[in-house]
């Protein structure tokens, strides 16, 4: 997949909690990714100073990659909000929805709050909406092994959810029969994406999920 032209991507990974040892993998793959499809151009940080509507807005899309505990203050996270309502892009990934759990603009934004996980494990991941161009091209269901969120509540309803887990494929799991993994939405004037997996190295190596991760920015900033 290309674009006509490079899209500009901020990737934060600050983190004020846990933190993941994935992120330098995440780092590295997300920007060889887009390199290798022509894609995008990202720049890297863990300021979160450069959360601000005015830094935000050369970019079409702004990627919080493991994020975590309140990572931004009520400045930043005003200027990320300012620059949703304008009509940015977000993309969350993996621990993004373990932070800011107090501000709850934020976790509508994410879709979900995170609220904890079984030991890390194999699963059955299923494909739904498979017309929509995020997860177009995924084989309908894989096996993953990855940490498994469970979340505050279901997401579905509000937002369009793209990858589920059926909870009987693995130990753990809270939400019952219904049990999303990521999801998109239009939200507050923005684009919001939000992807569950990603706890281990090895996902940013992984061309399924890569491209999932590739087609959700691009999403996200308003280009597919």
């Amino acid at each position: 997949m290309s674009t006509n032209e490079k899209v500009p991507v901020f990737v934060l990974s600050k983190t004020a909690g846990y933190r993941h040892e994935s992120i330098p993998a995440g780092v590295e793959g997300i920007r060889q990714l887009g390199i290798s499809f022509n894609a995008f151009e990202a720049d890297f940080s863990e300021d979160a100073s450069l959360v601000s509507a005015e830094n935000l807005s050369r970019y079409a899309a702004v990627v919080f990659l493991q994020t975590s505990g309140d990572f931004l203050n009520a400045e930043q996270l005003a200027g990320l909000q300012r620059y949703v309502q304008g009509g940015g892009g977000f993309v969350g990934i993996h621990c993004a929805a373990a932070g800011m759990t107090n501000a709850p603009w934020y976790g509508e934004l994410v879709g979900a709050v995170f609220a904890d996980h079984p030991e890390p494990q194999d699963g059955v991941v299923a494909v739904e909406n498979k017309d929509h161009v995020i997860v177009a091209g995924l084989p309908e269901e894989w096996n993953w092994f990855d940490e498994w969120y469970n979340f505050d509540a279901n997401p579905r309803g509000k937002v369009d959810v793209l990858l589920s887990i059926d909870e009987k494929t693995y130990e753990g799991g809270k939400l019952g029969g219904d049990h999303p993994l990521a999801w998109c939405r239009e939200f507050d004037g923005g684009r919001s994406f939000y992807t569950s997996l990603g706890h281990f190295d090895d996902a940013y190596a992984d061309p399924e999920f890569m491209d999932h991760l590739l087609k959700g920015i691009l999403w996200a900033a308003r280009k597919v």
